[in-house]
């Protein structure tokens, strides 16, 4: 080919070519929406034991929520703690579950249990308020619980703690999901829990 037919033949490729990529940086948008909560439950300095010594980073253990239901937790590693802090919030709100919330409290008690980490959970009457401590009261705040009692029957961990929450959440069933799968009217359910 001469170049005259190269340079003639170069518009009409110019069509059929794919537009130029876009240039590479964080292909993951933000996934928190604006009405999401996030609280930080736990940051560690954690050590990886290497040939020439160790090598430190940190871990973060975050929550977040939207007050109305929906919660999520989340564990980042980085060498510095912003950046651990917003991988575990990106995590967390990728991994948010749906809690049954019934008039600001849990519908049923419910037990919770992950590895060393028992919470034991309670309906409670309008103006009990969160009876919980630590990573436990984060968790059901930014979920929308109201009014719950809680008893920590094992294990402090936070990590543990915020599993065995989490278990207990995928536990809860609400009135209607029971009356559903009975095979009954809610109300009838509603009106047995009130005698």
């Amino acid at each position: 080919m001469t170049t005259e037919n190269k340079q003639a033949a170069s518009p009409a490729e110019k069509k059929d070519k794919k537009p130029a990529r876009a240039p590479r940086g964080n292909k993951r948008q933000e996934t928190s929406a604006p009405d999401v909560e996030e609280r930080v439950v736990a940051v560690n300095r954690v050590a990886k034991v290497v040939k020439g010594g160790r090598r430190f980073s940190f871990s973060a253990l975050v929550i977040v929520g939207d007050q109305k239901g929906k919660v999520g937790y989340g564990l980042g590693k980085a060498k510095e703690v912003p950046d651990a802090i917003r991988k575990a919030s990106q995590e967390a709100a990728k991994k948010m579950i749906t809690v049954p919330v019934e008039d600001g409290t849990i519908p049923h008690e419910v037990l919770g249990e992950f590895d060393a980490g028992k919470i034991l959970f309670k309906p409670a009457a309008v103006g009990t308020g969160v009876k919980a401590a630590g990573a436990c009261r984060t968790i059901l705040e930014l979920a929308g619980i109201k009014n719950v009692l809680t008893k920590s029957l094992r294990g402090s961990n936070p990590h543990n703690v915020v599993k065995a929450t989490f278990e207990a959440f995928r536990q809860m069933r609400s009135v209607d999901e029971v009356a559903q799968s009975r095979g009954v009217d809610s109300k009838s359910l509603r009106i047995s829990k009130a005698k």
